[in-house]
């Protein structure tokens, strides 16, 4: 088995290098990272319904797609990520057990009584702090989990706040949970980095490794290209969740605004607005400029840059109607 510590913070990154150790690499791996502020999404969620968009705007949080299902999570630094990549075949997917329980026994040792519970998750108390996830290629499982040590439990629940219902979709709802930091069930709170050294310990302990593994110049090359061609694009964090449909409306100075679309692929397809809003021009012109359109406020933006919208809503200014669009 191969050991990583992966020091690196970049959520994009570190999404990225995951996929290329799975696919690259022969042999099985443990691998443990931490991300900067940023929210991870499941494959087959619909990323605009599983953020509070303000907040994460406001505060320039990254949000990136993960190649596993299941929900979204807020990751920080006083989160520790953990991965197990190894050959395997399809009847030891799903097996959740089997890749917790090396950490239970960790934080058993710091006399932690935490317990795998329900389908993906590790708890103490009954209050959660770990969820993992899955994801099978060609013979190898993925297998990552968060651990929350010392987390900001303010940010994780403003970011992942998700404003009342709007979204029509099929994609996978996230269930919220109690959550709770490690270090609130310690005598004395660990340092992250003391954790990660021993849990990287114990695994390499019951294992039987060796040394640490560092990527070489040529990995980080080819994870930076993966991190550039996918990672870190719109297309794979915003435009490959499942198509839904969106209902907003809001009130402004110039009167009452809503809007109803249909996005495919990431592209709106079709949109009516209504409103009690006074207008020269009619609001058809930009349903139609809109149509075929990113729907991303850089796509929207671009698309509408040359149009004049105080004639088509009186008072009512371009950031206002691209606040009832998201």
């Amino acid at each position: 088995m191969i050991y990583i510590y992966n020091r690196i913070t970049d959520p994009y990154f570190n999404l990225a290098s995951e996929e290329y150790i799975l696919k690259e690499f022969k042999d099985d791996c443990f691998m443990l990272w931490r991300n900067e502020p940023s929210i991870i999404v499941g494959k087959n969620q619909n990323t605009l319904a599983e953020i509070n968009l303000d907040y994460v705007k406001e505060h320039k949080i990254p949000v990136v797609r993960r190649l596993s299902g299941g929900g979204a999570v807020f990751h920080d630094l006083g989160n520790v990520n953990f991965t197990f990549i190894v050959n395997d075949d399809l009847n030891g997917f799903s097996d959740f057990r089997r890749f917790t329980q090396p950490i239970i026994d960790v934080l058993k040792k710091l006399s932690i009584n935490a317990e795998f519970s329900g389908r993906n998750d590790i708890t103490i108390d009954g209050k959660k702090i770990s969820g993992n996830a899955q994801y099978y290629y060609k013979n190898r499982i993925l297998h990552h989990g968060t651990l929350l040590v010392s987390s900001n439990m303010i940010d994780l629940s403003a970011a992942l706040k998700v404003r009342p219902v709007k979204f029509e979709d099929k994609g996978v709802k996230s269930v919220s949970k109690r959550v709770t930091n490690i270090n609130e069930h310690l005598k004395e709170p660990i340092d992250v980095e003391e954790f990660i050294s021993l849990i990287m310990n114990d695994i390499r302990e019951h294992t039987g490794g060796s040394g640490l593994y560092e990527f070489t110049n040529e990995d980080i090359r080819n994870i930076e290209k993966l991190k550039n061609e996918k990672y870190s694009t719109w297309e794979w964090n915003f435009g490959m969740s499942p198509d839904y449909s969106l209902k907003n409306e809001k009130k402004f100075l110039g009167g009452t605004l809503e809007v109803v679309l249909n996005v495919e692929n990431g592209i709106i397809k079709d949109m009516k607005i209504y409103g009690d809003f006074f207008g020269k021009k009619d609001v058809k012109d930009i349903e139609e400029i809109l149509k075929g359109v990113k729907h991303s406020e850089s796509g929207v933006r671009d698309a509408l840059s040359s149009v004049d919208i105080n004639e088509y809503f009186a008072n009512i200014s371009l950031e206002n109607l691209i606040d009832v669009l998201f």
